[in-house]
Order: structure tokens, then C-alpha cells, then sequence
């Protein structure tokens, strides 16, 4: 079952796009699955799950220290697909994309990461600092068991680079509209209209745009030259101000999602 695949198509078929959250796995660690049901209650089709690493370099200060709180409380990538596994028990269509670095899975090693995030029910895995052309080892475990490569292009990727990323990945492939690491915020909607249609000349497979996207307007803008959204700095940063004696903070998250999947549906 390729899930991001049907995913896409559906969306598609009924002119609409894909809204794709990113939540660090952890952050916090009890309500993590809940709040993996209560964003697609809210309109997302799509969930791009971190799991935590304590160098996360592409990452801007509000998702890196997400990945602190979520390490201090002893989350690890066992735990993240034990929490995918739970997520399946009631959800078995919406895609999860696990979202991290490299050391933990090699750690793991490839071929127990991929046995494990297949049996979980993971459907795509992103590695932030595995380069296209060092991906093949993964690609070979993670492909037999229908479990996609999504890879990153950036507004300075090459087309030499572009031409193989697009050879190795699936699913879909994300666009980081912004130079820098995440949180950043400005948008140039021109720029990113101009390079997804440029991307797309090298692959047929959907292309999602994540960085800067703060509000409805911005959301719907991104989703109205791309085929997903990704939103990720906005909701970790409500998440931090969780408290368990209340649900604010993930009530925020739903707000925000509902906010978005309304303006992008009004196109």
C-alpha cells in the first residue's frame, strides 16, 4: 500500500492539495499519538513525524529544542515507531513521513530501520543530511518494502543535482522555498512558483513547499503553485508551551490547521 501515492491522487482528483504538518515525535511524548489523530481531524492529510536527535543542524532554535525536551524525557526511535504503531491502530490511510538525521539510523542499521518503520507502518522516511547520491544503501532496504525516499531540493540545488535526487526519490518531493534553517519566514511567492515548475521539469512526482509558512494567506499562496504545504516551526513552537493540566497548546495546533486547510480549499 503506497499511501503517499494514493494520497496525492485523491487530493488531486478533487482538486485540492495536501496539508502536511511536522511535529517532533515526543514533544510531548504522552500526547504525541494524540496529537497525530486531533491534526488530521483538522484538516491534514499528510504528517511528517521528527524523531529526535541531539544535532539537529538544519533545524532552527524553536524545532531543535523540541528535540531536547523530547530527548530529555528518553525518546528514541524505538519509541517514535511505537508511537506510528499506535497512530495505525485507529488511522490506517494518512501517510507518515519519519523526518531526522542520519545517525540514528545508522546506529539502528538499515535494514533493522527499515523492518521497523514498515512494521509500524511508516510510509516515507526523510533524511535531512543523507545526500541523493549516498542514498542507495537505504533506498535498498527501504524500497522492497514500499516505504518512499523523499529527498530535499533548496533554491541553490544545481540541475545536475536536481536530475539525481528526482532518480532516487518517491512519494513526492519537498522544496525548501528558504535559504537558512527552519522557522524562517519571508516568502517570495514568484520565486517559489518559478522553481516549482522548474522542479517539475525533471520528475512527475508531487512537489511540497515547507519554510515560511505561518497563517492561512501564506499557506494557501504556497499551495496554490505547489501540490502540498508543509508547516512545521508555527506548531512546534505552540507545543511548547504544552501543559499537562491543559490542552491549549494542541488546541492551537488544530486552529492553526483548520485556519490553513480552509484558505487553501477557498484557492
Amino acid at each position: 500500500m503506497m499511501r503517499i501515492k494514493q494520497c496525492f491522487e485523491q487530493l488531486s482528483k478533487n482538486g485540492r492539495k495536501a496539508l502536511m504538518p511536522y511535529i517532533t515525535a515526543g514533544d510531548p511524548a504522552e500526547k504525541t499519538v494524540d496529537i497525530l489523530h486531533k491534526m488530521v481531524a483538522s484538516g491534514a492529510n499528510l504528517i511528517e513525524l521528527g524523531f529526535p536527535f541531539s544535532d539537529p543542524m538544519a533545524d532552527g532554535p524553536v524545532i531543535a529544542e523540541a528535540h531536547e525536551r523530547a530527548l530529555s524525557q528518553g525518546v528514541t526511535l524505538n519509541d517514535v515507531f511505537s508511537m506510528v504503531t499506535r497512530f495505525r491502530e485507529n488511522d490506517n490511510t494518512t501517510p507518515i513521513v519519519l523526518m531526522g538525521y542520519l545517525n540514528p539510523v545508522e546506529i539502528m542499521g538499515y535494514e533493522v530501520f527499515a523492518t521497523r518503520a514498515a512494521e509500524a507502518g511508516v510510509d516515507g522516511v526523510l533524511i535531512v543530511d543523507l545526500p541523493a547520491e549516498f542514498a542507495g544503501d537505504l533506498v535498498e532496504h527501504l524500497k522492497p518494502r514500499q516505504i518512499d525516499m523523499i529527498n530535499l531540493i533548496t533554491p541553490t540545488t544545481t540541475d545536475e543535482r536536481i536530475r539525481k535526487i528526482c532518480s532516487v526519490a518517491s512519494g513526492f518531493v519537498y522544496y525548501v522555498s528558504l535559504k537558512g534553517v527552519t522557522g524562517s519566514s519571508k516568502l517570495d511567492l514568484g520565486s517559489v512558483q518559478s522553481r516549482v515548475a522548474h522542479i517539475k521539469g525533471f520528475t512527475d512526482l508531487p512537489v511540497g513547499v515547507g519554510f515560511g509558512i505561518r497563517d492561512g494567506e501564506s499557506a494557501a499562496a504556497i499551495s496554490s503553485v505547489a501540490d502540498g504545504v508543509v508547516v512545521g516551526s508555527l506548531l512546534v513552537s505552540e507545543l511548547a508551551n504544552y501543559d499537562s493540566q491543559s490542552e491549549g497548546a494542541i488546541d492551537k495546533v488544530s486552529d492553526h490547521l483548520e485556519e490553513m486547510r480552509q484558505a487553501m480549499d477557498k484557492g
